[in-house]
């Protein structure tokens, strides 16, 4: 699993309000009444319950109702983020933290919605994190929602005790706030009809994996993924180490560790307690959740057969190469044995030739090449399947824009690194204070006026369906990044 390290945005309050916010009149949710604030334009509702909280005996168990309330419930305020080991997220964070928030023009009426699935490997972030402010996508028409699930040990632990409900929680929670919008968002100007789901990296395999869980299925309409489709089983071959077996047996293993002798021990234990102990949150094929590896499932049709647009950036080697391999020592010496890692296989002669390692330099060059490559062929291998298996069509992008300077020296994300392309489909340049060229404006509004688009009619005028050839893949940016050879990875 991709460990995705989110760099913090400078300092800024996410709710975009102002002196002059006011109340919202209060509307009818799941669970009783709640009031907003409205500013500029745009109603915001945070922290709204979609589920009842995960703690005591609800520990590991599948998302529960939301419990009712008396009165207006003011929906102000971000909730905790989920309980997590990330340090890079420094908001107060608690196992209760099943919430999501809402960005609606104050004139909504059947808008288009737009799910964000954030980011983190799965151990790590929060659907409140500064740059997923909707504030911009609500005033092009949309609904924006984002959302917190449980993270790393809470959200991805599986246990014979736990029977059904073993493993994939995290996943579960992000079913059970689609729930939520579906039965919630006509309250808000939302078309329950025209729901998107978007993410990046974990949230980007998230879209993968609600793209194949039958659970998901009727929850949304369009689907997009950001740099992210890694972390469950692609071949029937790879399927071994997902298998419910295989990660319960790392369950049980812990619960031995910790001297818990059940589940009622475990559940009895401290969120401190148990994130003292290494835990690498994994997705499991549960039979429920997910059932196949992707290539099957769209042979057979099983995929919930809605309009995909997936991409990758030119540089997310730079970020994922160290997380992939867990070494920074990319040397010429270790090249061969790096690459058969990072690829799960031995690589050929002729993709060994066309990223040529002779030097340490090279190597380190190669190794972040490739990386980016490889993350990019699985995108357009995804795209791949739906094109030819599905009604639906497939869209396919390759982000090769690089973006202002910081004032700051840039440790994460650089260039068109990982999660480089967020603040753009957000809109949200302002919250860092870069000195932002005309491109880079142009660059904000391109994706965020196609993402809205694409939520709105499920199509993308102006760009090619993809096909399987590269022509059909469009780019974004005027920088000349070449395309890899995809064929080298097959």
């Amino acid at each position: 699993m991709v460990l995705f390290r989110m760099i913090a945005f400078i300092a800024m309050c996410i709710s975009g309000l102002t002196a002059q916010a006011h109340p919202t009149s209060p509307i009818k949710v799941a669970g009783g009444q709640i009031a907003g604030a409205h500013a500029d334009g745009v109603n915001t509702y945070f922290g709204i319950p979609y589920a009842a909280p995960p703690v005591g005996k609800l520990r590991w168990r599948a998302p529960q109702p939301v419990s009712p309330w008396q009165g207006v419930r003011q929906a102000t305020s971000f909730s905790a983020a989920c309980a997590q080991t990330a340090v890079w997220i420094t908001d107060p964070k608690s196992e209760d933290c099943l919430y999501l928030n809402v960005w609606a023009p104050e004139q909504a009426d059947k808008l288009p919605v737009l799910v964000w699935i954030h980011g983190g490997g799965y151990y790590g972030g929060t659907g409140s994190q500064p740059g997923f402010n909707g504030a911009n996508l609500a005033k092009r028409g949309a609904i924006v929602v984002t959302i917190n699930y449980r993270l790393g040990i809470f959200g991805f632990f599986a246990h014979p005790e736990l029977k059904d409900e073993s493993g994939n929680q995290g996943l579960r929670d992000q079913i059970a706030a689609l729930h939520w919008v579906k039965d919630n968002i006509a309250a808000f100007g939302g078309d329950p009809g025209r729901v998107t789901i978007f993410g990046e990296s974990a949230g980007g395999i998230s879209v993968g994996i609600l793209m194949a869980s039958p659970m998901a299925k009727g929850l949304f309409h369009r689907a997009i993924a950001q740099s992210g489709n890694a972390g469950w089983p692609m071949h029937p071959g790879e399927r071994s180490a997902y298998e419910q077996k295989t990660v319960e047996a790392t369950g049980v293993a812990l619960a031995k560790t910790v001297g818990a002798k059940d589940l009622a021990a475990l559940r009895a234990m401290s969120v401190e307690t148990l994130h003292k102990q290494p835990w690498s949150a994994r997705v499991s094929v549960d039979g429920r959740v997910l059932s196949e590896d992707q290539t099957s499932l769209y042979r057979n049709h099983h995929q919930n057969d809605v309009p995909l647009l997936v991409g990758w950036n030119a540089q997310e080697g730079r970020d994922l190469a160290p997380e992939i391999l867990n070494t920074s020592e990319f040397t010429a010496a270790r090249y061969k044995e790096l690459v058969t890692k990072l690829l799960g296989r031995a690589p050929s002669e002729s993709l060994l030739a066309a990223y040529p390692a002779a030097t340490d330099a090279q190597a380190k060059a190669a190794i972040e090449q490739l990386t980016s490559d490889w993350w990019g062929w699985r995108k357009v291998y995804w795209a791949g399947l739906q094109a030819k298996y599905g009604h639906a069509k497939a869209y396919v992008y390759y982000f090769t824009h690089r973006p202002a300077e910081p004032l700051t020296p840039c440790g994460y994300g650089c260039g068109a690194g990982h999660g480089a392309e967020i603040r753009y489909v957000f809109d949200n340049l302002d919250q860092d204070q870069r000195p932002w060229s005309a491109a880079d404006r142009r660059v904000a509004a391109r994706m965020a006026d196609a993402w809205v688009q694409f939520a709105r009619t499920g199509s993308l005028p102006g760009w090619p369906a993809f096909n399987g050839a590269s022509s059909s893949i469009v780019r974004i940016g005027e920088a000349q990044d070449r395309l890899p050879e995809f064929s080298l990875f097959e």
